[in-house]
């Protein structure tokens, strides 16, 4: 199976001075783990994801103050769509991430995610009798 196969196509994408908190509210209203931020200035495309939030706010930092740009990744690993999803996880294992964006044309097409990967290959639910 391949990346395109299981990615999201929602790509939601923020810019870089989205503060932490609108950021939260964009990925948990479009039920997505991770953001794109495209920052022209900085150099193109990162990454913010859950996690990223999830830390600051453990600093005691203030979502409503902290912008995306401070918290994004942006040495990022980007998947192709023709990537196997074994290549797409060996890559997250190596790189200790959860989310890959998908690149086709340069432009983001996708992101796919540990999770997409696991719905892929654990086998479908089947209901037991009663």
């Amino acid at each position: 199976m391949l990346v395109r196969d299981a990615m999201s196509s929602v790509v939601l994408t923020i810019g870089p001075t989205h503060t932490l908190r609108q950021a939260a509210a964009l990925m948990s209203a479009r039920r997505v783990g991770a953001a794109v931020v495209h920052d022209p200035d900085a150099g193109g495309i990162g990454i913010l994801t859950e996690r990223d939030i999830l830390n600051s706010v453990g600093l005691g930092q203030d979502p409503d103050a902290e912008r995306a740009h401070a918290h994004t990744t942006t040495d990022v690993v980007f998947a192709a769509p023709a990537w196997t999803l074994e290549e797409a996880a060996a890559a997250m294992a190596h790189g200790g991430f959860r989310h890959l964006i998908v690149l086709d044309g340069g432009e983001p097409t996708g992101v796919v995610s540990v999770r997409d990967i696991i719905r892929c290959w654990a086998p479908a639910r089947q209901k037991v009798p009663a």
